[in-house]
C-alpha cells in the first residue's frame, strides 16, 4: 500500500555533521537515506537539528543548518524546501519536501551565554533553513530550560522566556523529550500566559503500552488530542517493546482507541548507529520497522484493523493538515 508519508523526526543531519564520508543517499550508513524515504514514498521529511547540552552546542546546531542547505543544493532532483503550498498539494509532488526542527533548545543557547542569545539562534536558523516546524525544550537530560524525559526536572525560567518567545511564530513545542512534570510546566504555562504554541508530540509512542519514560502517557496524548497537535510513532526497538516486532501496530492502534484518530502520524527516529557505545541497544529497530522504506508494508499490515480514510489520516493527512493550519500566510 503506497501511499504519500509525512515522517515527523528523523537525525539525518546530525549524521551529515559528524561522520566522516556522511551521504544522504549513503543507504548502508543510515535508515532515513535517500533511496529509503523515495522507496517508502515519503513525501516530507522533517529533519532533526539535535544537539546536546555542550559548550559547542550552538555550533553544532548552525552546522547541520548548514548541512541542511547543502542537501538541497545537491540533490536538487530529489528534495525541495516544504511549505504550506507543498503541503497542499502533497500527493502531486516528486520531490520530497523538507524541513527542519529543533531537538534539545540546547542547540539555541547553551548553559553559559545570555538567554537573549537563543533568540538570535533561533532567527538565524531559521533564516537559514526558512522555518522551524517544532522545538524540543530538552532531549533526555537536564538543560538551561528544563528537564529531559530521563529527569524529575520542571519548567524553568529561560524555559518559560522561550516559550513566550516562539508564541505566534507558527513553531509548535514538543513533547517527545520532556520529562513530565516538564509536560505539565509548559501546558500550565500556556494556559497562564495565554500563548498561541500547538503542542505535539513528534517521536513518541504510548507508556500504556510499554512502560518507558520516553513514552506518552495517555493524559499528556490527550491534551495533544484536544489541543489538535500530531503524535509521531517512534519505530526504535526500546520504546516499542524489547522482544516483540509486532507492538508498533499496538502502539498506533492504541492511539486510535483513545481518540488520536486526527492525530496519529509517523515519527519514526532514524539515526546513525554505527560505532553507538551502548551495545545493548542492538538492534535498534526490528526488521518490520527496519528503514523508511517499510511504510508501505507497515500500511499494510495496518490495513486489517483501520479503514482507508483512518490509513491517509496516518500516513499523510493529519500532518498534511496541522502543518498546512500551522504555515498557511497570514
Amino acid at each position: 500500500m503506497k501511499l504519500p508519508i509525512i515522517d515527523t523526526h528523523c537525525d539525518l543531519l546530525s549524521y551529515l555533521a559528524i561522520v566522516p564520508g556522511a551521504k544522504a543517499d549513503k543507504v548502508d550508513d543510515i535508515a532515513c537515506a535517500l533511496p529509503f524515504l523515495q522507496e517508502g514514498n515519503v513525501k516530507m521529511q522533517v529533519l532533526a537539528i539535535y544537539t546536546d547540552v555542550s559548550s559547542g552546542s550552538m555550533a553544532f546546531a548552525m552546522l547541520q543548518a548548514q548541512k541542511y542547505r547543502q542537501l538541497l543544493q545537491e540533490f536538487p532532483n530529489g528534495v525541495c524546501q516544504a511549505d504550506a503550498d507543498f503541503l497542499h498539494s502533497i500527493t502531486e509532488q516528486s520531490k520530497i519536501g523538507l524541513v527542519t526542527a529543533i531537538e534539545n533548545a540546547a542547540g539555541l543557547a547553551n548553559e553559559q551565554v545570555p538567554l537573549e542569545a537563543a533568540f538570535h539562534q533561533l532567527d538565524n536558523l531559521i533564516g537559514m533553513t526558512g522555518r522551524m516546524a517544532y522545538i524540543s525544550l530538552t532531549h533526555h537530560t537536564e538543560n538551561r530550560f528544563g528537564g529531559g524525559n530521563y529527569t524529575e526536572v520542571g519548567l524553568k525560567d529561560d524555559g518559560k522566556r522561550l516559550l513566550d518567545y516562539i508564541s505566534g511564530k507558527k513553531i509548535a513545542i514538543d513533547f517527545s523529550h520532556t520529562s513530565d512534570v516538564l509536560a505539565e510546566g509548559i501546558l500550565n504555562h500556556l494556559e497562564k500566559e495565554n500563548l498561541d504554541v500547538p503542542i505535539i508530540a513528534s517521536h513518541s509512542n504510548f507508556r500504556e503500552i510499554w512502560n518507558h519514560k520516553r513514552n506518552l502517557t495517555d493524559e499528556f496524548a490527550k491534551e495533544i488530542i484536544k489541543r489538535g497537535g500530531i503524535i509521531g510513532g517512534n519505530f526504535l526497538r526500546a520504546f516499542l517493546d524489547n522482544e516483540n516486532p509486532e507492538r508498533i501496530y499496538e502502539h498506533i492502534l492504541h492511539g486510535f482507541e483513545i481518540g488520536a484518530e486526527e492525530q496519529m502520524c509517523f515519527g519514526a527516529d532514524f539515526f546513525y548507529t554505527k560505532n553507538f557505545p551502548d551495545k545493548s541497544r542492538l538492534p535498534f529497530y526490528f526488521p518490520n520497522v527496519a528503514n523508511a522504506g517499510k511504510y508501505p508494508s507497515i500500511l499494510e499490515k495496518l490495513s486489517e484493523n483501520l479503514s482507508q480514510d483512518q490509513l491517509e489520516k496516518l500516513a499523510y493527512k493529519n500532518c498534511q493538515r496541522f502543518f498546512g493550519n500551522l504555515w498557511k500566510k497570514a
